[in-house]
């Protein structure tokens, strides 16, 4: 599908998401941008790097994160929020499953939602972001955080997430979200083996059959140390960009509109050099 405006951005060509987490035990970059100097600093990196939008976020939800409350969470968000949206260094997303962080990051400047539990966690979640208005990323995930890793199951992975994503987005739609406001992420890594990301992965496509934008993040995920022999399961995640740009060319083939990523400037390298050849064989012919 196409989308040519989605939240003031042009999606004819895919826009990159840059990963900005404020927290101390998030799975590739925990503690390093907890202090407000360093977070701007980043920000402002990702930015020139070239991305569309910052995504923050202030509770870790690796596999066996426990939770944090909403007064903590608020804490380590806002202030980075209100600096950000002072600095127009927007559009910013917020990364949270809790209404009132929905509520008050929205207050402070954020205007897309990115719920991972895909506005399920908090029964109050679906009313605010139809009372916002804001465009809202439904994820996949089986399970909760601290358990989704114990024992992954599906029938058919990829038509198992699809029905779920299917569900969710007729679910919003009847709260009162409208689906030209709703994106959709098929949870690399949220409750899934190897196996299972790489069968998603290989059917991105899929996904355009929702009628929404597909957002894809598996940008440092450990399941490319797996695949990748030549490095421990728990090697540090800054090593894993290649399989992320891996992940990146097999979403751009099937048409993801969003990637969000902790490497931004590696992967609008990669974007660029991918659009390059593509005008040139264009004009050629």
């Amino acid at each position: 599908m196409t989308i040519t405006d989605f939240w003031g951005l042009d999606l004819t060509q895919p826009r990159i998401i840059g990963i900005l987490n404020v927290t101390p035990d998030s799975f590739s970059d925990g503690g390093r941008f907890i202090d407000l100097d360093k977070a701007m600093e980043h920000a402002k990196a990702m930015k020139a790097a070239g991305a569309a939008i910052i995504d923050v976020g202030g509770e870790s939800t690796r596999p066996g994160a426990d939770p944090v409350s909403v007064e903590q969470e608020l804490e380590r968000v806002i202030p980075i929020i209100k600096r950000l949206t002072e600095e127009e260094l927007g559009p910013i997303s917020i990364d949270t499953r809790k209404a009132e962080v929905m509520r008050r990051a929205a207050e402070a400047g954020a205007v897309v939602i990115n719920d991972v539990s895909a506005l399920s966690h908090d029964p109050e979640a679906m009313q605010v972001v139809a009372d916002l208005g804001l465009p809202v990323v439904l994820m996949h995930a089986q399970g909760d955080p601290r358990t989704m890793q114990d024992d992954p199951q599906y029938e058919n992975v990829v038509e198992d997430v699809y029905a779920y994503l299917a569900e969710r987005i007729a679910a919003c739609v009847s709260g009162g979200i409208p689906q030209d406001k709703i994106i959709v992420d098929p949870g690399i890594g949220f409750g899934k083996t190897v196996t299972h990301n790489l069968e998603l992965l290989g059917r991105l496509d899929r996904f355009q059959d929702l009628g929404c934008p597909v957002l894809l993040g598996a940008s440092r995920k450990s399941f490319i140390a797996k695949v990748d022999a030549n490095l421990k399961d728990d090697a540090d995640a800054d090593q894993r960009v290649g399989g992320s740009l891996a992940a990146v060319a097999l979403g751009l083939g099937q048409g993801v509109q969003l990637f969000r990523v902790h490497d931004v400037a590696e992967t609008s390298q990669f974007l660029a050099v991918c659009y390059g050849i593509a005008e040139a064989s264009n004009n050629r012919s």
